[in-house]
């Protein structure tokens, strides 16, 4: 249950935030390459002059190449195809600590060329079978980019109780884990929302950031983002140098707000819980236009922002604090 106390945590945040509403639409541009050219003008002497040239004339054969043979080659070979391909094995390569009780995991694709064959958004279902026991299933969703070649990254943290994070933790490299998909969940396209707001707690930034990176890796994606980020403590904020780096490059579009139940003395961000005061002041309005509404994390977070889902095919009934502030089950999506 979200405590109420962190309305007062939040005012101060709440009116500076009243005016933030808007966007601007491209990051700011790179240097000059005034430099770059006088140099080059500089050395464009004599021989010098004529070897640059035919430097040049050489890149640009050489580039119109390699497009001609990724044309013949065609698309990535897909590691993961779905339908009928069942479970494939994957060896763990590398294994980083992120915190206390998180890792970051590297597993190798079958061959060294393939890509995931995820797309944006969809998940991955891993399994493992204890001795004796019946197989143990949990889908994760990868924080390497879709067009990674060779490997996949998860980030997993390590639950009391967890059979799969317990699992994962125990792993060494070299060991295997089996993995499917890919599980379609919320399927993007660029525009396809003027504005989303993903509100998560914990690991559930992951399918957000998937959202978070196809958006802004995209220049013809235009759409604005808020992001609303519930931790316990200031280490447990996943992904966060990834997410400062979108933010400072486009600050008009990407907007992030994180909260924390046990801050630090020196903590400037909102303190407490995710509130419906927070919400309300920093996600679009129902009826601004053509938004939507995401929301992942644990049981808590879904019970008190929008209700839990019945299965993974089923939704379930808007309830909590979106229904509250006026939004409608169509412009909410529960990962």
């Amino acid at each position: 249950m979200f405590a109420r106390s962190a309305f007062r945590a939040a005012q101060p945040l709440k009116r500076t935030l009243l005016s933030t509403r808007s966007y601007a639409t491209e990051p700011a541009k790179g240097g000059s390459n005034t430099v770059a050219l006088a140099a080059a003008g500089a050395l464009g002497v004599g021989g010098i002059g004529y070897y640059l040239l035919n430097s040049s004339s050489t890149t640009k054969i050489e580039g119109k190449a390699k497009e001609e043979l990724a044309k013949v080659a065609g698309p990535a070979k897909k590691a993961f195809t779905g339908g009928d391909q069942g479970f494939v094995s994957l060896v763990l390569k590398d294994v980083e600590d992120v915190n206390h009780n998180t890792k970051k995991f590297v597993f190798q694709l079958p061959e060294g060329d393939m890509v995931s064959g995820l797309e944006v958004a969809s998940a991955l279902l891993t399994k493992f079978v204890p001795e004796g026991q019946k197989p143990v299933l949990r889908p994760y969703t990868p924080t390497s980019d879709e067009g990674t070649k060779g490997y996949i990254e998860l980030i997993v943290k390590k639950y009391p109780g967890g059979p799969m994070s317990t699992h994962l933790h125990d792993l060494a490299p070299g060991q295997s884990l089996d993995f499917k998909g890919p599980l379609p969940k919320y399927p993007w396209a660029p525009n396809k929302h003027e504005h989303i707001a993903l509100v998560a707690g914990g690991t559930g930034i992951t399918p957000m950031y998937q959202l978070i990176r196809s958006i802004f890796d995209n220049p013809e994606d235009k759409t604005k983002v808020t992001l609303v980020f519930g931790n316990i403590a200031e280490e447990d904020i996943l992904l966060k140098r990834e997410l400062a780096h979108i933010e400072n490059t486009y600050p008009q579009r990407f907007r992030a707000f994180y909260v924390l139940d046990n801050p630090p003395k020196d903590w400037a961000g909102t303190k407490g819980y995710i509130t419906k005061d927070l919400l309300k002041t920093v996600l679009p309005e129902p009826k601004e236009g053509n938004i939507k509404i995401f929301v992942c994390g644990p049981p808590g977070l879904y019970k008190a922002i929008s209700g839990n889902k019945v299965s993974p095919k089923d939704q379930g009934e808007l309830s909590g604090i979106l229904k509250e502030l006026g939004y409608t089950a169509d412009q909410v999506y529960k990962f």
